[in-house]
């Protein structure tokens, strides 16, 4: 905005470099410039003020397709004058010379009249397709189309203003209609990702089962090696106690023979010792007797002797003349 000090008669201007000044006196054009400072004459000096930096307008439009479903744009344009006289002889930019404030609204001028530009082509451009063809295009063939549709449309430069960049965010259906297209495809990412689930859980399943199958495998296996142990520990306690038994069968045949030849030695030398009394008259073995049961007896309580006893003796003793031959052994 341009700051103008009045000082009577004369007043002063001073604008900045943002902005292009045109100074009026008597309907002719005096001077033409950006950043200017000058003095003038309030009573025959018309000014106008016209900036030169670049605008920018936001673009919202409502649209429908082909099939009658309701489209929404968003999205950012950016403009610039570039002729400041040619743009001031069309849009009053004159400003008041006592505030420097403009008299009209120009600026809102222009971007209504670039806003209905931008309304036309975007209208037409949904008309021609159905939603989903739109939306499946997406926002780069609307942008060219609006590019193309302004380069082509000589109206804005004739005013000496120019479209810089037009950028787009947004192109979408209703939240009616975005949910309802939607739905499909987010049945299928749900399906894809049932489906992955469940190949996930079988794959566990069929993991869970090798491990099980594999402990399984593993118990099997230890099993018939512990059976196996069991079996050559069976076999090793009866190879011992067969080896035992065999040792136990071949000491006690040992000890047997022993004894059996003991025994035999025994018998031979009682059978010779028999041999020695058998011809021997009956009165000796009696004597021998008697002599080898005095041997063993240590006390005698009573002896009877009764007188056949006595009688036989005697007569036994007188006929036994080796009596004495026996002795004397």
């Amino acid at each position: 905005m341009a700051n103008i000090r009045n000082f009577g008669f004369l007043a002063q201007l001073r604008s900045d470099a943002s902005h292009h000044i045109l100074s009026y006196q008597k309907g002719k054009l005096r001077k033409s410039g950006r950043g200017l400072v000058f003095w003038f004459a309030p009573e025959n000096t018309s000014i106008a003020e016209l900036p030169l930096d670049d605008r920018e307008l936001s673009i919202f439009v409502n649209g429908r397709s082909a099939d009658f479903q309701k489209v929404t744009t968003q999205g950012m344009l950016t403009w610039r004058v570039v002729d400041p006289e040619l743009l001031a002889e069309r849009i009053n930019f004159n400003i008041h010379l006592g505030t420097g404030l403009p008299t009209e609204k120009p600026i809102e001028r222009i971007e209504t009249r670039i806003v209905g530009m931008l309304s036309q082509i975007i209208l037409q451009y949904l008309a021609g397709l159905d939603v989903r063809a739109a939306l499946d295009a997406g926002l780069n063939p609307l942008r060219a189309e609006i590019e193309q549709a302004l380069a082509a449309d000589q109206t804005l430069a004739e005013i000496g203003l120019a479209v810089i960049a037009v950028r787009l965010d947004k192109l979408a259906p209703s939240s009616e209609l975005e949910r309802a297209l939607q739905t499909p495809t987010f049945e299928a990412l749900q399906q894809k990702a049932d489906q992955a689930m469940f190949e996930r859980r079988a794959l566990a399943v069929d993991k869970e089962r090798a491990i099980a199958e594999n402990e399984l495998a593993n118990k099997i296996e230890l099993a018939r090696r512990e059976k196996q142990l069991i079996a050559e520990d069976a076999q090793n306690t009866l190879d011992r106690a067969k080896g035992e038994a065999e040792a136990q069968k071949i000491a006690a045949d040992g000890e047997a023979d022993r004894i059996r030849a003991v025994e035999m030695a025994k018998a031979e030398a009682e059978t010779a010792h028999m041999a020695v009394f058998r011809d021997l008259p009956a009165n000796v073995l009696l004597a021998l007797a008697a002599r080898d049961l005095a041997t063993k007896l240590t006390h005698i309580d009573q002896v009877n002797v009764t007188p056949d006893m006595l009688a036989s003796l005697v007569r036994e003793f007188r006929g036994a003349d080796a009596l004495p031959a026996l002795g004397g052994r």
